[in-house]
């Protein structure tokens, strides 16, 4: 199958079942992420830790995906006293679980553990919060970031291809990524803000819209980083992708990159301006 109609194909199906995972119920979101963030670990421990501790690298997905799931809980008017409590525990138990490893060799990698959870857990967690209006699900404010997301990705690679390779080749980091080029930032800049101001009138961000573009922007600044600080973690890896789960895609952590720095932005941003 070519390339890019396989690119297509999947990237169509990714849409859908992100769609029918922000837009249909609360239960399909609490699933559809708690997946994600199983597999967003699995992907990064995978990539930094290969097969050590591979005990304690089960015990960290489930500690983030229990952490995912406390979190639903605690947003969506749950008891909230015992969240603290399930965190601690969830940390003691990693770190009690090291101890009983077989092979002590490369224990200093066991630091990876906590740099997933903090990295990847924590943010999936806390978006929760984006979901949550009022203490009923609503999947819209999730859905405008990702197409904020989605418009400076999309952006970046057009903008990419047809001016940053002979017009204005100049690269952001080319030891980080070869390919990310000023040319893209500055074209997903304006798709971000073409973006933005579509949601705005749709009603989709529904807050002032000197206040939906520089959020908008924002988030394009710190998705950039995000897509940045990933590739970091490939580059000192060796590999080029976190996984093969989306054919001509990668693995979820190629795709939720962006979104793990670019969605607690905008959340904060909106909150710091009582917008929500």
């Amino acid at each position: 199958m070519n390339t890019t109609v396989k690119r297509s194909i999947f990237g169509v199906l990714f849409l859908a079942v992100m769609l029918g995972g922000l837009l249909f119920s609360e239960h399909l979101f609490k699933l559809l992420f708690a997946f994600i963030t199983g597999v967003m670990l699995y992907e990064f421990y995978k990539m930094t830790m290969g097969h050590s501790y591979r005990t304690s690298q089960v015990e960290a997905i489930l500690a983030g995906v229990i952490l995912f799931l406390a979190g639903n809980y605690y947003f969506f008017g749950g008891q909230k006293a015992w969240i603290i409590g399930v965190g601690i525990l969830l940390v003691l138990s990693i770190m009690i679980g090291t101890i009983f490893e077989k092979d002590h060799k490369d224990f200093q990698k066991t630091g990876f553990l906590y740099a997933g959870l903090l990295y990847i857990g924590l943010p999936l967690a806390l978006s929760n919060a984006v979901v949550c209006k009022d203490g009923e699900f609503s999947g819209l404010l999730m859905l405008a970031f990702f197409i904020i997301i989605w418009a400076s990705d999309v952006g970046a690679y057009c903008f990419g291809m047809l001016l940053g390779q002979k017009v204005w080749p100049a690269k952001m980091c080319p030891e980080i990524s070869p390919k990310k080029s000023w040319a893209g930032f500055i074209g997903g800049w304006v798709t971000v803000l073409l973006a933005a101001w579509i949601l705005y009138k749709t009603g989709l961000l529904a807050f002032p819209p000197v206040h939906v573009l520089f959020m908008a922007t924002l988030m394009h600044v710190c998705g950039v980083f995000g897509d940045l600080f990933e590739s970091l973690w490939k580059r000192s890896a060796g590999i080029k992708d976190s996984g093969n789960l989306i054919p001509g895609h990668g693995g979820l952590l190629d795709r939720f990159d962006s979104a793990l720095f670019a969605i607690p932005t905008g959340y904060v941003y909106l909150l710091i301006f009582s917008l929500i």
